[in-house]
């Protein structure tokens, strides 16, 4: 591996050539927006550990290059940018390693889980010059980005009460004992860490407070396996913020977001996958979604867009490293918290 700046993709490379890391359910989702939906960009390489799992995934897209072996994505000069979709626990070390084969990196969420880890992702970036971008996929979704517009531009006043939830679709059918301890915080509500961050510009999270349970699946609590949270975090700005999650919303896959302000107040996301309302004799129904890749088709679309433009052009990220880093440390504020029983600094954890 080589962090020679010659190595990293020229700005302006066209088509775009990315390799996917990870062929499950998310990185099946990004892998066929890739391949047909993203302008310049070509789909070039398709990695997973899991025997056929890359070949069955490139045959269907009719992607060139399947395989096992990490060493061909970095050690392929032609590839200009990775895609890592690859299990959470991994994606450090993935970021680390393709930052220093000259690779632009775009990183599923979270980025990181310590904080240590999260700081030697970013200074790998910056050291070898390539764009890392975290998918905090909201920030693209319409309804979010026309509600940050409104806060820039003064429509909600000052900040005072934001709120952002995530409930996945249910029932809850996953085996608890394959679930990471924490993962309500780290990959869930880590979602809603970053959208209210960015949904309060200029402030800086100072304080939170958690309580978290296992209400669905109660059995499984004995295991660290909690499927239910609300979160309160106190911005330096006044401004206060809830997040909530469950793992079990029974009408499908729910993600929206609020803020009131002095002036007024902004909604974002819709549970319903289109405005349609159908009136039956059998009552009044609504069309919902269990698939997050569904729901949020556009903004998935939306950042693989701006992470090709960031990349042909040398940046600067539209998501970047640090806000990945903000979220983590609220994230590991919130489990202190819990296992503490009271709120606790931001920048304790941070350090």
């Amino acid at each position: 591996m080589s962090t020679d700046p010659e190595v990293v993709a020229a700005p302006g490379a066209w088509p775009l050539r990315i390799a996917l890391i990870g062929a499950g359910r998310i990185g099946t989702s990004h892998a066929e927006l890739i391949a047909n939906r993203v302008p310049g960009v070509e789909l070039a390489m398709v990695y997973d550990p899991v025997d056929g799992a890359a070949a069955r995934l490139a045959e269907a897209l009719r992607v060139p290059v399947a395989t096992q072996s990490i060493e061909d994505v970095w050690n392929d000069p032609s590839i200009h940018a990775v895609v890592i979709a690859a299990p959470a626990r991994s994606h450090t070390d993935l970021v680390v390693a393709a930052a220093n084969a000259g690779k632009h990196v775009f990183v599923e969420k979270p980025m990181a889980v310590t904080i240590a880890d999260a700081d030697r992702a970013i200074a790998a970036a910056e050291v070898a010059g390539v764009v890392l971008q975290v998918g905090f996929n909201r920030r693209f979704a319409p309804g979010f980005a026309a509600a940050r517009a409104a806060v820039d531009a003064g429509t909600v006043g000052t900040p005072q009460l934001l709120r952002s939830l995530t409930r996945d679709p249910g029932p809850f059918g996953a085996d608890p004992a394959r679930i990471p301890q924490w993962t309500i915080f780290f990959e869930t509500l880590i979602h809603d860490f970053d959208t209210l961050c960015w949904l309060n510009p200029q402030a800086i999270p100072v304080r939170v407070t958690a309580l978290a349970d296992a209400l669905v699946r109660p059995d499984a609590k004995a295991s660290g396996h909690l499927d239910t949270a609300v979160v309160t975090i106190e911005f330096d700005n006044g401004a206060i913020a809830v997040a909530e999650a469950s793992f079990c919303a029974m009408y499908g896959y729910d993600v929206r977001g609020e803020v009131f302000g002095s002036a007024g107040m902004v909604t974002a996301g819709d549970v319903r996958v289109t405005d349609m309302t159908a009136y039956t004799a059998a009552g009044i129904s609504i069309e919902t979604s269990r698939l997050d890749s569904d729901l949020l088709r556009s903004a998935y679309l939306g950042e693989f867009e701006a992470f090709a433009d960031a990349a042909r052009t040398g940046g600067p990220s539209p998501v970047p490293g640090t806000a990945a880093r903000t979220a983590l440390a609220i994230a590991l504020a919130a489990i202190a918290s819990v296992e503490q029983g009271r709120g606790v600094s931001v920048e304790e954890v941070a350090r």
